[in-house]
């Protein structure tokens, strides 16, 4: 026992003091076997004067143990938490020419602030402006029309219903990514980084929250006016004519003239589901999916980019529906219009509706009545 106890005594000491680099280990037989003969033993480190200046002025910065991080690649290493990549601290190393990025989410955080956030913000301005100079130059769009008279149903309290809750999910979704995108800029000088963090936290919660409201009321809305939006005769002319825009005269045209169908096919049926899809995944709520970083990340350039063209879409069709045609927002705040807006703005639908092809109360309600004219005063 007392032989045993030695050579334990023994071998923790060499172990303890780093002698086992030079000094033999006894082999099995008592008899000493020194390492190989191309063994070199490692060299001992030498403190680095730089990091110990760098944790006494800098206490903070942990960028030497992050660099060893980098220098490991992409290899795994251990890790409680479940999930796919949980134990890779950085993602993998990517080359692309001509650019100093190191990792593709470097890539992806240059694309997201070089390209996305200064261009995108470009295009959405760019609009806004052309709609305000649009309005100096022609003003409201379509004429006065008296309020008696028969009045035409155009959307049902139903067709109501799913397009304001879709477009209340809208500006809160849009108000909130707006703020998250740009609000730095902005906001943050303002507001001040606690006030900004909070804010900004609250309408991340709220954007994920008011998402899958968004993405159901769009497939409700897509499936109610899909019909009325189909390619109809009369459709080209209307394009060729730019809507009378300019000129100022109407262009006879069905439920929904061409413009309104451009603004359903591709800023609500094609960048309206690209959102959503590209959503749920960021929100994880996609079966189906592996929701690796590079995964994630295409799914927020998607995001981005789809909410960015959605938006100047639907900043033109909100201009026309409020202050940039005369009647517009009252159809969808009553549902009905009078019998001379029709036909001014839908000639071709006002004549179906003449004809009996379509009746003028779609949902079987009765129309309200119309004002009683105040006599005047002599």
């Amino acid at each position: 026992m007392k032989a045993v106890f030695s050579w334990c005594l023994a071998l923790g000491l060499l172990i303890s003091t780093g002698a086992w680099a030079q000094a033999p280990l006894p082999s099995s037989a008592g008899q000493a076997k020194g390492p190989p003969a191309d063994f070199v033993a490692p060299a001992e480190p030498k403190a680095d004067e730089s990091n110990a200046e760098r944790s006494r002025s800098q206490p903070g910065n942990n960028a030497p143990f992050w660099r060893g991080v980098r220098q490991s690649g992409e290899t795994a290493g251990v890790t409680n938490l479940p999930g796919l990549e949980k134990g890779v601290l950085i993602q993998r190393f990517v080359s692309y020419p001509g650019t100093d990025y190191t990792t593709a989410g470097e890539a992806w955080r240059q694309v997201r602030n070089r390209f996305i956030i200064p261009y995108g913000g470009s295009l959405m301005l760019i609009v806004l402006v052309a709609m305000a100079l649009f309005f100096i130059g022609k003003g409201r769009l379509g004429h006065e029309h008296p309020e008696s008279g028969r009045k035409i149903e155009r959307f049902t309290p139903f067709e109501r219903s799913a397009h304001w809750l879709n477009a209340i999910a809208f500006v809160l979704l849009g108000v909130s990514g707006l703020v998250m995108a740009f609000g730095k800029f902005f906001l943050l000088p303002v507001l001040g980084s606690s006030i900004f963090g909070t804010l900004t936290l609250a309408l991340k919660t709220l954007h994920n929250f008011v998402g899958p409201l968004f993405a159901v009321t769009l497939l409700i809305m897509i499936l109610t006016f899909a019909k009325d939006n189909l390619p109809r005769a009369g459709d080209m002319l209307w394009i060729k004519k730019g809507g009378g825009l300019l000129s100022g005269e109407e262009v006879p045209s069905h439920r929904f003239n061409a413009g309104e169908k451009g603004v359903f096919w591709i800023g609500v049926f094609l960048f309206g589901l690209a959102v959503v899809i590209s959503g749920l995944v960021l929100d994880q709520l996609m079966p189906g999916v592996l929701y690796t970083r590079g995964n994630m990340q295409v799914a927020h350039m998607v995001h981005a980019i789809g909410a960015v063209l959605m938006l100047c879409i639907i900043f033109g069709h909100i201009y026309i529906g409020t202050i940039g045609m005369r009647g517009a927002y009252k159809a969808m705040r009553t549902g009905y219009v009078s019998d001379g807006w029709a036909k001014e703005h839908h000639a071709l639908w006002h004549a179906d509706i003449q004809s009996g092809k379509i009746p003028a109360q779609r949902s079987g309600t009765t129309a309200p009545k119309a004002p009683v004219p105040q006599a005047r005063e002599a």
